[in-house]
């Protein structure tokens, strides 16, 4: 379905913000990941594609490549120590150098009231979420010190909510949030910047469905919940997924090298930070 208020991207034409830098991109599937990875290509990057569904990633590398962009393709969980060495091995070897990390991967635990999680629930979505971009940026830190490069968690604006159902993946997103601002601290005299990302409500094919799934559960429809979920928003709408990987790779730009320690929220003016 679509949306009430599409993404006004008619007026958007890309340019080589990325001209010839290397950005790793984790957790990419559907929605923003595919966004990233598409917007980066149309900017000049070359990509590595990490994720755990192989098919998906050749199929967005094709689809890349047969735009003029190049792809570099790794299968990996980033929770598995192997892996993550696997990918940052293969990037390296395929490019010689890496200017940007992105952290894009997520988990979300049950949506439940924080006392009725169980705690092993917490811990396995905080391996994706908070100890996978610890170890991730660990192991690209020398190479990003080459290039003084970047790193960019995905944060989101749950952080700003207080909603009990949301009260898991906030504790994680928390985590996420100081451990970016304490790795621009540690990183910065080697020249690497660490930012964070925060969307709202992004409307790709996960939120579409999650709203078709909260209309049959009310007796509304489709409309009626984007419009809800969008009134409080100043532009009156959501960001498209192509929207906030733009605004992403700023971040990951030459026009950021003065940002760093960074949450960027991109949310129509949902919250004001």
């Amino acid at each position: 379905m679509s949306a009430v208020h599409p993404t006004p991207a008619h007026t958007y034409q890309p340019v080589p913000l990325l001209a010839g830098k290397v950005i790793v991109i984790s957790g990419v599937g559907p929605g923003l990941g595919h966004s990233l990875a598409t917007e980066a290509a149309r900017m000049g990057a070359h990509l590595v594609l990490a994720g755990r569904t192989e098919k998906r990633l050749h199929e967005y590398a094709d689809e890349i490549t047969a735009s003029g962009g190049t792809a570099t393709v790794v299968r990996a969980d980033i929770t598995d120590e192997n892996d993550r060495a696997t990918l940052a091995e293969t990037a390296l070897a395929a490019h010689g150098r890496i200017d940007c990390l992105i952290n894009n991967a997520f988990a979300i635990p049950p949506m439940y009231p924080i006392t009725q999680i169980d705690v092993e629930a917490l811990r396995v979505a905080n391996e994706t979420n908070v100890f996978a971009p610890l170890r991730l940026s660990a192991l690209f830190a020398d190479a990003l010190a080459q290039t003084h490069g970047s790193i960019i968690m995905l944060n989101s604006c749950v952080s700003y909510s207080s909603q009990p159902e949301y009260s898991g993946y906030k504790l994680s997103k928390g985590a996420l949030a100081h451990l970016a601002s304490s790795l621009a601290t540690e990183l910065g005299p080697r020249g690497i910047r660490v930012n964070s990302v925060a969307p709202s409500y992004v409307y790709e094919d996960i939120n579409k469905a999650y709203f078709d799934w909260l209309a049959s559960q009310s007796g509304r429809t489709h409309d009626e919940i984007y419009r809800e979920k969008a009134a409080p928003t100043d532009l009156g709408r959501l960001a498209g997924p192509e929207e906030v990987a733009r605004a992403t790779l700023f971040l990951a730009s030459d026009l950021a090298t003065a940002v760093t320690g960074q949450m960027l929220t991109v949310d129509c003016g949902e919250f004001h930070r």
